[in-house]
Parts: C-alpha cells; sequence; structure tokens
C-alpha cells in the first residue's frame, strides 16, 4: 500500500530544477546534495547561488510570482520550453510551507519580466502604471474604449524630446502613480491627447505631452498607429519605457529601447 510519503514524491518526481522562492541560507543549504540545479527566486541572491532571478516585486499573488520566476529563468537559459520544475514558496508564513509542480511552456514568456528588470524606474511604479492601464483597457472611459500612453522613468529627457499640447494639469503638483485618488485623475485625463511621464519615483510629472523624437528605425507591428510609434520613438532615445493601451483592439503594449517587449489582452490578465 502506497503511504502518503510515496504519493507526494511523486511532485518532485523526475524534475528538471527546483525553484527556491526567497529562501534563507539554511534553507537553501538542506538541498546541497539534490541532483538538479537550484534557481533562486528572490529580491537579492543573499544565499550566493551561481543561478539567481531577482524578483523586483513582491507579487502578492502566489500564482504571478512563480509565473515571474519561470519567466526570468527562461530568459536567463536555466529552464527551457518543456522542463519540469518544482517550486518551493511561502504562502502563509516565513518558511517554505508550500510545493508547486510547474512544467515550463513557451507561452509563459508574456514580457513581464522584461518589463520589470534593468528599468530605470522602480519596479513598484512600473506595476502601479501597468495596472492603471489594464484597468483601462478592462473598464474604458464612461463604457466606451479609450487610448492612453504612459512613459515611465528618465522624466527629464523625455520632456526635452516633448512638447506641450495644452495646459499641464500636474504642473505644480506633487502627486504619484498608485494612490487611488490620483489614478482616478490618470483615467479622467487619458480620454484627451497626449502622453502621461512618469517619473522615476512615480511623480506625474506632465499630461498631454507631444512625443518628439523621429520615428526612423523604430519597428513596430502592422497596424499599429501613431501612439505606438511614439511608444517606441520615445524608449529608443531615453532610458524610459512606454506603456500603450491601444484604442482600437484595447490591447495593453509595452516598449523598451525602441522594442515591442510585451502585449497583454487586458481582459485576459
Amino acid at each position: 500500500m502506497a503511504t502518503l510519503r510515496d504519493a507526494l514524491d511523486d511532485l518532485v518526481a523526475d524534475i528538471d530544477g527546483l525553484f527556491l522562492f526567497s529562501p534563507s541560507t539554511s534553507y537553501y543549504e538542506r538541498f546541497d546534495d539534490v541532483d538538479v540545479s537550484r534557481v533562486v527566486i528572490a529580491a537579492a541572491n543573499d544565499v550566493g547561488a551561481d543561478t539567481f532571478v531577482e524578483l523586483p516585486l513582491a507579487f502578492d499573488n502566489t500564482r504571478d510570482r512563480i509565473k515571474f520566476g519561470v519567466e526570468g529563468a527562461m530568459e536567463r537559459g536555466y529552464v527551457a520550453e518543456g522542463d519540469t520544475v518544482a517550486c518551493t514558496v511561502e504562502m502563509f508564513g516565513e518558511d517554505a510551507d508550500c510545493l508547486v509542480r510547474v512544467r515550463v511552456d513557451e507561452t509563459m514568456r508574456s514580457g513581464i519580466y522584461d518589463l520589470f528588470t534593468d528599468s530605470r524606474a522602480e519596479p513598484g511604479v512600473i506595476r502601479d502604471v501597468f495596472e492603471v492601464a489594464i484597468d483601462l483597457g478592462k473598464k474604458g472611459q464612461k463604457g466606451k474604449p479609450v487610448g492612453a500612453l504612459f512613459v515611465v522613468g528618465d522624466a527629464g529627457k523625455v520632456m526635452n524630446k516633448s512638447r506641450p499640447l495644452s495646459y499641464n494639469p500636474f504642473e505644480k503638483s506633487h502627486v504619484h502613480v498608485g494612490d487611488p485618488i490620483v489614478n482616478v485623475m490618470l483615467k479622467e485625463f487619458s480620454r484627451l491627447d497626449g502622453a502621461f511621464v512618469v517619473s522615476d519615483s512615480g511623480k506625474i510629472v506632465s499630461a498631454y505631452r507631444y512625443l518628439e523624437p523621429s520615428a526612423e528605425g523604430v519597428d513596430i507591428p502592422k497596424g499599429l498607429g501613431a501612439r505606438h510609434m511614439a511608444g517606441g520613438a520615445i524608449t529608443r532615445d531615453t532610458n524610459a519605457i512606454a506603456i500603450v493601451l491601444s484604442e482600437s483592439d484595447g490591447m495593453v503594449r509595452a516598449f523598451k529601447g525602441g522594442d515591442l517587449i510585451l502585449e497583454i489582452d487586458p481582459e485576459e490578465y
């Protein structure tokens, strides 16, 4: 008769890697003799792991945390499509208390990892702006589809490469994205033309900005218009990222270094 231990052993049978989320040194060392590679996924590599994926956000949702870790490991070449990994995460306390078996699939490569890593803006700021765009994509403006462009980070250079289309309602303010009241303001102003400019730390620097960098050399998919072209061009010429909500198809896209790195349907996010 199979014991409970035998049944649970199936979770780690034939795995290709072990993902340890934010382990303590003592917990990490418990796996020194395992015969599969260990990947540490945490805010910092405090255990000196050879294979490490930075976790820039806490990701309160465990599923999102695991997906981010797997995507980061794919980008770094630690795992590939078809691999199976076991993930140890903490759900109810400070120590790992949950084991999840995951099969790696290319559909996990969403672009979220690229959006948050090696970006000048603070990860929490990127998350807040991204969530505003997602919420706008789901609800629109008074029930109607709306387009919007948010440029995040390197605000000084972005302002130098743009000009105002109208008065700047944030010129003398010190409001930051992420505040629920401010997010309501962003959604309200989004129905008007121009881009929002947000600083590295999340301060809303301006609305109604016309971005002026040349579009020469920027390659965006066919069917995307001026808003996407401007987003791609400004990220090529600055260290900003651009998050674009398309009015025509409702998709949220992100640009970094002049390239399209992410494309998400808000209804499926």
